[in-house]
């Protein structure tokens, strides 16, 4: 009796330190403090598991815990700031996959308790199981794995068949007398596969998005699976994490002003570029760009992926600081889709330095272009396009944007003259008040820092 006391409230404080930790992660300031307290819940939780009665096993467990640590601390330790997308997406399909594989375990005992307990197994099986592979093709895409979308003939109508299937297999599973494993093998590998096939259309632009809805169903995959083994822990901390991510998908969503729906069924390449732009781009060089930034009043900086690829996050922040130096007054737009995972843009730049008080949202700053003398933007591009605005025929019409073009000079650091990653034209670049600088953003921003440095002698 006083063992499983203590393992039921290391259990509910394991699930107060899991709220307390994603309260925390809520706010770039507090977000190294809430991913402790989730660590140390997490680590609460792993350890009474091994008082449960009945538990077994101890020596195959504590090697599985060393593996997985080791792995995770290694590639925590290497990883680049900018691969920190791809890091979420496989990491979130690690967690789909654990859903997935407790119900697998689940089943091959053959001894499911009733018609509820086999649904809510099978439920976290499909859930976990789509979680994990469309985090798989994610991470492939986001690593450049995989180098383009790939669309299927009849796509939709592809999936529409497999979901059925998928959910059929489900169903027999649940209402069968016995659990068939030829069954339950065909439904993995059917969930397997609609998890891929779903996400291969997705393009990059849709793809924060999309690793926020797999992070959310990886949550509820884990609530299920908790309530199939008896577990509070994880049902709450599957629960919480469902319930955000969901909330946060639902948000980014709106941020897009696509239904999620469209971004699952009609990805973004596949709904049209829109009307075509007129005018053309013009050029300038990295003294001009120095010269209007040195000498202006208020600088607006829009991060986008392009100084994520580019790692230009520690060069942006050394010009900012010589701009305010010279008496410029400084800060950035952060659109909440910019970049390809939620909050991207604001982990890069507080990796970098940047001081919160400087980063701001679409909310609080847009209304500042229009005073701004210049607004530098860095490798984004959807984000900033007006065509969202006044093309009712471009896949973005109606997508809140950054108002970069009412500044009264805009100046685009950009690799080419491509469309960028969504394959949709950029209305801002052959606006009259917009300048292009080409280059990598670390190489453009560098030679900008020794212009401006040279002005301030």
């Amino acid at each position: 009796m006083a063992i499983k006391w203590l393992i039921d409230a290391s259990y509910f404080v394991a699930a107060v330190l899991f709220i307390l930790g994603l309260k925390g992660m809520s706010s770039p300031v507090s977000a190294r403090k809430g991913i402790i307290w989730a660590g140390v819940g997490m680590v609460l939780a792993t350890v009474v598991t091994f008082l449960t009665p009945g538990m077994n096993n101890f020596a195959l467990m504590v090697i599985a815990i060393a593996i997985g640590g080791a792995l995770a601390w290694i590639s925590g330790k290497k990883v680049a700031m900018t691969d920190m997308p791809q890091m979420v997406a496989i990491y979130n399909g690690m967690g789909g996959g654990a859903a997935a594989a407790i119900a697998a375990v689940e089943f091959a005992r053959g001894e499911m308790h009733g018609t509820v307990v086999t649904l809510l197994a099978t439920l976290g099986a499909l859930i976990g199981a789509v979680s994990f592979s469309g985090s798989v093709v994610a991470w492939a895409k986001l690593q450049g794995v995989m180098k383009k979308a790939f669309r299927l003939p009849a796509q939709n109508a592809v999936n529409v068949v497999l979901a059925l299937a998928t959910l059929g297999l489900g169903v027999a599973i649940v209402i069968a007398p016995a659990i068939d494993p030829m069954l339950v093998g065909a439904f993995f590998i059917l969930a397997l596969v609609l998890g891929v096939i779903i996400t291969l259309p997705i393009g990059g632009a849709d793809m924060p998005v999309v690793i926020s809805l797999f992070n959310a169903f990886t949550g509820l995959a884990v609530g299920f699976e908790g309530f199939v083994m008896g577990i509070p822990a994880l049902i709450i901390a599957g629960i919480v994490v469902g319930a955000a991510g969901t909330l946060l998908t639902q948000l980014m969503a709106k941020a897009m002003n696509r239904p999620i729906s469209n971004i699952l069924f009609v990805p973004m390449a596949a709904a049209g570029a829109g009307e075509a732009v007129e005018g053309e781009q013009k050029e300038v060089g990295a003294m001009d760009a120095a010269a209007m930034m040195r000498y202006a009043s208020k600088v607006i900086i829009v991060p986008g992926y392009g100084m994520a690829v580019a790692g230009a996050q520690h060069k942006v922040w050394e010009m900012t600081a010589l701009l305010e130096e010279a008496g410029v007054e400084v800060s950035f737009a952060i659109h909440p889709v910019a970049g390809r995972m939620p909050g991207h843009m604001n982990v890069l730049l507080a990796e970098a330095g940047v001081p919160y008080e400087k980063i701001f949202d679409l909310e609080e700053i847009n209304a500042d272009f229009a005073q701004a003398d210049v607004a530098l933007v860095i490798g984004a591009n959807d984000v900033v396009n007006p065509s969202a605005r006044t093309d009712k025929s471009s896949p973005i019409y109606g997508m809140p944007i950054l108002n970069a073009d009412l500044a009264q000079n805009v100046i685009v650091v950009k690799r080419g003259k491509g469309t960028g990653y969504s394959g949709i034209e950029n209305a801002l670049f052959y606006k009259d008040n917009t300048r292009l600088l080409y280059g990598s953003a670390q190489q453009a921003i560098a030679e900008v820092i020794q212009h401006v440095k040279a002005m301030s002698v």
